[in-house]
């Protein structure tokens, strides 16, 4: 039995499923169903069932697992340790950037590990606010910036890095100047926004609420970009970020509607039960000092 081999028992059982960890720990299928084979051999046990919704886990793989996940947060408590007595700091960070996300925050982040801790790698992957919060889940990220309207998620560390509100937009003469504005109207009509995006979709839902309608059709795009263009085309209504609606205001492509009550705010953010990785801390205290607020563990 070796630590790879944990990981690897660790990370179906997070997943539920050989394909996803597999792409999680950069190993071939083959090498994780023969990790988990050789694991199985060793101790003599079958620790997953598979079944139609992927690999499950038997009830001794259960009991099990609670104590490989402590044998490797021991494992990694004293990796870390060991860094800290050489009294330098290394590693790697895999830093998310979702959508909207503070390029200049970012830059200030980046150019001080860079200066502070020449030997720390970092990794920049851009996605949308929901693929850095399921990053951020499933360890595949170790932290990162995105977009939030409401309450960050539980098991997350946060710190406020600015604020930014949504405009509702439609292409120029598609509904009436008349105010107030007639929402039953608007509901006929198709809105065109990123239902997945943390930011987005829940300001739309606020609206509906606040207004009491819901729309006949929603077209779910996952880039602004896109969604730009398809409300300047004249598909219809949709919510766009203040910047990115009064630069397509200036033109000419979309009129703005109502800026829309919601404050949505961008987030620096990783897994609170990992506060104690030196290459966190460092992110995070950096990001502490660039920024007023204080950080948050939900």
């Amino acid at each position: 039995m070796d630590l790879y081999q944990l990981k690897t028992f660790a990370a179906v059982a997070r997943e539920r499923s050989i394909t996803r960890a597999s792409e999680l720990l950069h190993l071939s299928q083959p090498a994780v169903s023969a990790h988990i084979k050789a694991l199985e051999d060793t101790l003599g046990l079958t620790l997953f069932e598979r079944t139609p919704r992927g690999m499950s886990l038997t009830r001794d793989g259960e009991r099990l697992l609670a104590k490989a996940e402590q044998t490797l947060a021991a494992h990694q408590e004293l990796m870390d340790e060991a860094k800290r007595i050489k009294g330098r700091l290394t590693g790697k960070l895999r830093l998310g950037a979702g959508g909207n996300a503070n390029n200049e925050a970012i830059g200030r982040l980046l150019t001080s590990l860079s200066e502070r801790y020449p030997e720390v790698e970092v990794v920049l992957k851009h996605g949308t606010s929901l693929e850095i919060l399921t990053g951020l889940r499933n360890g595949s990220l170790d932290a990162g910036f995105y977009n939030e309207a409401g309450e960050p998620e539980p098991g997350l560390t946060t710190l406020e890095v600015s604020q930014f509100r949504t405009f509702l937009v439609a292409p120029p003469g598609l509904v009436p100047p008349a105010r107030p504005l007639d929402w039953k109207a608007l509901a006929e009509l198709p809105w065109v926004y990123p239902t997945a995006s943390a930011c987005c979709g829940r300001t739309a839902e606020d609206l509906f609420k606040l207004n009491q309608i819901r729309p006949r059709r929603i077209v779910s795009v996952d880039r602004e970009d896109v969604t730009r263009t398809l409300i300047a085309g004249g598909l219809g209504v949709g919510l766009l970020h203040a910047d990115t609606a009064k630069e397509a205001q200036a033109r000419g492509e979309v009129e703005l509607l109502l800026e829309a009550g919601t404050v949505v705010r961008v987030l620096f953010a990783h897994s609170a039960s990992r506060a104690q990785d030196p290459v966190l801390a460092a992110a995070a205290s950096i990001m502490r000092s660039e920024s007023s607020g204080p950080a948050r563990a939900q």
